[in-house]
């Protein structure tokens, strides 16, 4: 099964930190990172599709950040 997440985080160290904690898991990047401004919080926001091939069947069930 191929798995999908979308991370998200502000334009921080903590973006960079949550993606290459997905990398080093074994996840891979997806298409180009995204940026956005929130004007409510007054911060740019980043996000990044990632992907991960594992053994088995999809269920909603499951945990995608402990893949």
């Amino acid at each position: 099964m191929r798995l999908y997440r979308f991370l998200t985080e502000d334009d921080t160290s903590a973006f960079c930190h949550k993606v290459s904690a997905a990398l080093a898991a074994g996840w891979e990047l997806y298409g180009d990172p995204q940026y956005a401004y929130d004007h409510a919080a007054g911060v740019m926001r980043c996000g990044q599709a990632v992907v991960k091939e594992k053994p088995g069947e999809y269920s909603p069930d499951l945990k995608l950040g402990a893949q």
